[in-house]
């Protein structure tokens, strides 16, 4: 089984083939992705690669987390999984509603 890795502190000039070949010196790489904005798409100066080996994943974080490139220091270890954003579900904000007409305040 492999490791998901988390680089960050990427040069924002940085595409997914680049990122892949800075960790395919370490062993094989499943994937490799850049991660960009939405709505501009301009990255975000992180991304993600995955690699098949464990020890492999160990010695890239090893050799680059820290490593300049482009100028910057990168960050690099292993991805923690995505945690759910609040416990609502997504939408709305976090003020509980109160229902009805503006109301809301104290009631006499």
């Amino acid at each position: 089984m492999g490791k998901k890795l988390y680089v960050g502190n990427l040069s924002y000039s940085v595409s997914d083939s680049e990122l892949e070949s800075m960790f395919a010196q370490f062993g094989q790489v499943d994937s490799a992705r850049v991660i960009s904005d939405r709505d501009s798409g301009r990255s975000k100066g992180f991304g993600f690669v995955e690699m098949a080996n464990d020890n492999e994943a160990q010695a890239a974080i090893e050799a680059m987390n820290g490593k300049e490139s482009n100028g910057r220091a990168l960050t690099v270890n292993e991805a923690k999984p995505l945690e759910p954003r609040g416990d609502r579900g997504g939408f709305g904000g976090g003020r509980p509603r109160s229902g009805g007409m503006g109301g809301g305040g104290r009631r006499f």
